[in-house]
């Protein structure tokens, strides 16, 4: 009698154990599948494009926050003409300065980013004149026609861009640095904090200070 209670209670603890352990199962497939699809769709928009440059200058994409957006447009504030945004992203700079009147250039070589922003662009109502998004490695490009330039990029690019820069844009450009500033450049003014601080500097200024005349 004992034995086949024994049994019987063994049968419906196994019962009981199989469907968790199917659930468990189930489960760990869905998390991995799940965790497959979000890394998947990461690389496809972050990574695209990266083996176009050298790995000393490969910046991943983080795009601006509203926040600092808004103060980009604070320091350009008075400024018009002709603006390039150095790895525009998703285009949302550059649809900012393009609705208040300046003629713009998204920089980006992930040709996923670049799609996607000239979709935003075209839904947005604004002419190619007004928003241009070109797959092109800007580190190659003379941004001399540019007088106003717009970078979110790391801090250990800083350095080489700021040398670019100087090389090439006119004497009354204006650069706007998001997050990262350049480390030896006088700022002209400056916009928000933390995460969200953004720098304008005046390039002839620069120039000046830095003796690059």
């Amino acid at each position: 009698m004992e034995d086949s209670i024994e049994v019987i209670l063994q049968e419906r603890d196994s019962m009981f154990l199989q469907p968790k352990k199917k659930n468990n199962l189930i489960l760990t497939a869905c998390t991995g599948a799940l965790l497959t699809g979000v890394y998947s769709i990461w690389t496809m928009f972050a990574l695209p494009g990266f083996r176009k440059i050298p790995i000393n200058l490969k910046v991943p994409y983080l795009p601006s926050s509203k926040a600092q957006t808004m103060n980009v447009m604070t320091l350009l504030k008075g400024r018009s003409g002709r603006l390039a945004d150095l790895g525009s992203g998703d285009g949302r700079l550059v649809l900012a300065a393009s609705s208040v009147g300046f003629q713009c250039t998204g920089f980006e070589i992930n040709s996923m980013l670049m799609v996607y922003a000239r979709g935003k662009a075209r839904w947005a109502g604004l002419s190619p004149c007004q928003a241009t998004f070109v797959n092109k490695d800007f580190w190659k490009t003379d941004l001399s026609k540019f007088n106003n330039v717009t970078v979110f990029l790391a801090p250990g690019v800083m350095d080489v861009l700021g040398e670019k820069l100087l090389r090439e844009l006119p004497e009354d450009a204006c650069v706007v640095a998001c997050r990262f500033p350049f480390p030896h450049w006088p700022h002209r003014s400056s916009a928000g904090t933390g995460l969200d601080h953004t720098w304008a500097y005046d390039i002839g200024t620069v120039r000046s200070s830095l003796g690059k005349h």
